[in-house]
């Protein structure tokens, strides 16, 4: 079953959603209790591990490669994107 999970990919679609969620988590405790990250220090973190996950996906259902390597580009960017708003704070 989980090798299954894994080899059809379902088990990245669970991460993804997690990702999501936690993002959505993150939000709430902050409009609700004032303490935690803004949106903009952690966006970029969970796209950037989105985006590598959506690689993951794409390989194990060998997707184009093309497609895993825009997923692996975009994963890149937003990690540039997080370091560069890192160094000018």
């Amino acid at each position: 079953m989980l090798s299954e999970l894994i080899a059809t990919g379902r088990f990245v679609d669970l991460v993804l959603i997690l990702i999501v969620l936690e993002g959505i988590a993150l939000l709430l405790i902050r409009r609700y209790r004032g303490k935690g990250p803004k949106l903009v220090d952690i966006a970029p973190t969970l796209v950037a591990g989105a985006f590598l996950f959506l690689a993951l996906r794409f390989a194990l259902t060998d997707s184009d490669p093309m497609v895993i390597a825009a997923c692996l580009t975009g994963a890149l960017l937003s990690h540039i994107a997080d370091l560069a708003r890192r160094f000018r704070n």
